[in-house]
Order: C-alpha cells, then structure tokens, then sequence
C-alpha cells in the first residue's frame, strides 16, 4: 500500500502471518478510510494460501482513540455504521483466527475493532472503554460484542456507564487475554506456540465451527442496533449536543429528549 494508506499491510512467518497495523498515530482513528483500508487487507488476503492467522497492532504509544466523532453526526452517521458493521461481519467470518496487540488508549470504535478480533493482548499502561454514553450516544457493535466475551452484567458495566478499564482488569473479566510490557511479542508467541505448523485448513473450520451459533446472532443484533442508532439516538435533541459539546471541547448541557 502506499504510504498515505492509514494501514500497513505485510505478510511474514514464511507468508503465515498476515500483519495490519494501525498507522496514523498518535490517535489512529477508526475512520472511513481506515475501515475501508482494513476491510480491503482483509479480503485481499481471504484466499491466501497457507495464511494462518492475521496480528492487528497500532503505530505510536496508543491502539486508538476510537471512531470519528465528526462521522457519527446525523449526515453521515448511517454510512458510518454501516462500514464499520461490515467490517466486524467481515472480521467474525474471516477464516483465520485475528490476533490483536494493544497499547495505550483502546476506546470506543477502537475496541470495537479489537473485540472483533479472536484474541486481544494488552500492555500493562492499556486502558479501554466505551465512553460512547459520555457523549449522548451509545455504542452499537459493542453492545453485540461485549455481553458474549464478558457476561451481560459486566458488558452493562462498561457500556453503561463508559468507564476505562485497566489492563489488570480487562483480563480478570476475560476481555483480554493477557496482559505484558510487550504485547505484540505476546501476541506473536502465541501464533508461534499454538498455529505455526498446523493446518490452516483445519483452522478456517474450526474458526467456523466455533462461531456458529455467536455469528448469526452478532448478525442480528448488528442489524437491531444500527437501526435503533439511526431511527432513534441520532435524532435525539442530547446526542446531537453531546457530539457537537465534544467537537467544540466543552460540557454537554443534557435535555434528557
């Protein structure tokens, strides 16, 4: 890809490993076009040969600072979804298991990408969260994704009340799975100990076999909440004026309508 690209794209491990990283830092945003660059290295690679597994990792000292504010407006909101959906569908079907190394500030669309993943490795400095509800809003593929990995009550925790949490955390409630003052080298010893030399064959069906029962209601669900964003939150007097509080850095004044 070329260097304007806001993903690096390689393949290593004798063409094992497909490596993506996040590289427009410090923020790496989960924009439009680093949803389209993602989906694109995902489907390029769909049909590879031998390809057993995939790393997503992030340039600079932070994974992401989430989805773009400005892109969750009312305009543009729907469109927005509706890539950074498909690229979780796209993701949750690939037929390969998807790694991911975080550091730093993992929030918002930004963990939502993670939790599409199989694994997520963490520093000890990570912090993650969903901090959609501090902005009037809420988070959809979150709200698919959360309650599976972390339980419904812990997943209302976080979702509701938009706190970070910290690495410690995120493994003792099994959002993470493990945590490492370096978690891209965890993250590719673990590729090294469990799928180096097996069969990518096997593990495309054993990816598929696992999901499902998780995939066809991840797909309903996603369905279900885009729509409740769209139909309803967005045209909401306070999520409007939580996201224009935020783009012009001031307090939130909530009419609760």
């Amino acid at each position: 890809m070329s260097n304007q690209s806001p993903l690096k794209v390689w393949l290593e491990r004798e063409g094992a490993l497909l490596r993506l990283r996040l590289a427009r830092p410090k923020a790496n945003i989960v924009d439009a076009a680093m949803i389209a660059a993602l989906r694109a290295a995902f489907t390029a690679h769909r049909g590879t040969s031998g390809l057993l597994a995939a790393l997503i990792d992030a340039e600079g000292p932070h994974f992401s600072f989430g989805a773009s504010v400005e892109e969750h407006l009312p305009d543009t909101c729907a469109e927005m979804l509706a890539g950074l959906h498909a690229l979780v569908i796209e993701m949750l079907e690939w037929p390969a298991p998807i790694l991911v190394a975080v550091r730093g500030q993992c929030l918002g669309g930004g963990l939502e990408l993670a939790m599409a993943g199989s694994q997520i490795f963490v520093a000890e400095d990570a912090k993650l969260g969903q901090p959609e509800i501090q902005l009037g809003v809420f988070a959809p593929a979150a709200s698919c994704l959360l309650p599976p990995r972390v339980g419904q009550g812990v997943a209302e925790d976080l979702l509701l009340s938009g706190r970070s949490i910290d690495a410690a955390e995120a493994v003792r409630i099994g959002l993470a799975a493990g945590a490492s003052a370096d978690p891209e080298a965890a993250a590719l010893k673990y590729f090294d100990k469990y799928f180096s030399g097996r069969s990518a064959a096997a593990l495309a069906c054993a990816v598929t076999a696992a999901r499902g029962g998780y995939l066809p209601e991840v797909k309903r669900r996603l369905a279900e909440v885009e729509r409740l964003y769209i139909e309803r939150t967005i045209k909401t007097r306070d999520a409007n004026e939580g996201l224009n509080a935020f783009i012009a850095k001031r307090a939130p004044k909530w009419e609760h309508r």
